[in-house]
């Protein structure tokens, strides 16, 4: 029963890494471009944990919607529609969590919810806001266009791909 758990944990934690890894980088940049947009004071070390901390929660995400039957809703297609399909689902989340990033720090400043909701839609700089979702609509769709080149042509085939043949170890 213990190793059974062990191995379920670990498989989770496995499969956990390469998309929250993808999302620091991912997130790194958007935060960078955000900087650039703003202040150009580049990134700090606190926004680094918060970009930490969204990027395990954007990772934990993609498990989660992988999990569900709608997600790979076009299979035997050609790789565009399932690109396409979970691009928009994957970027729809990005966005809510992206609104919700910024709605959060006008919470604390306004003392509610409602009040720092109606700060932010007042305040907020709408092209600099569209401005991080076309770079993060162009992240997504790098990464779920990988994704799918590997569901298709399998990791071992995709390593070759770009890296070429391994060389054979020397006994």
């Amino acid at each position: 029963m213990k190793s059974k758990i062990t191995r379920i944990i670990k498989e989770e934690f496995l499969a956990l890494i390469p998309p929250t890894l993808y999302f620091f980088i991912a997130l790194h940049v958007v935060a960078l471009v955000r900087a650039l947009m703003t202040k150009g004071m580049g990134i700090t070390p606190l926004s680094s944990v918060a970009i930490a901390v969204a990027a395990l929660i954007l990772g934990k995400a993609v498990l989660i919607a992988d999990l569900l039957p709608v997600i790979n809703r076009y299979p035997d297609e050609p790789l565009f529609y399932n690109i396409a399909w979970k691009t928009t689902i994957y970027l729809l989340l990005a966005t809510v969590i992206h609104y919700m990033e910024r709605l959060v720090e006008y919470w604390r400043q306004a003392g509610g919810l409602v009040a720092g909701n109606h700060k932010l839609l007042a305040e907020m700089v709408w092209p600099q806001f569209w401005g991080i979702q076309i770079v993060l609509l162009l992240l997504i769709v790098a990464y779920c266009t990988t994704r799918e080149l590997l569901r298709v042509l399998g990791s071992d085939r995709m390593r070759r791909l770009f890296f070429g043949p391994l060389p054979l170890p020397v006994l």
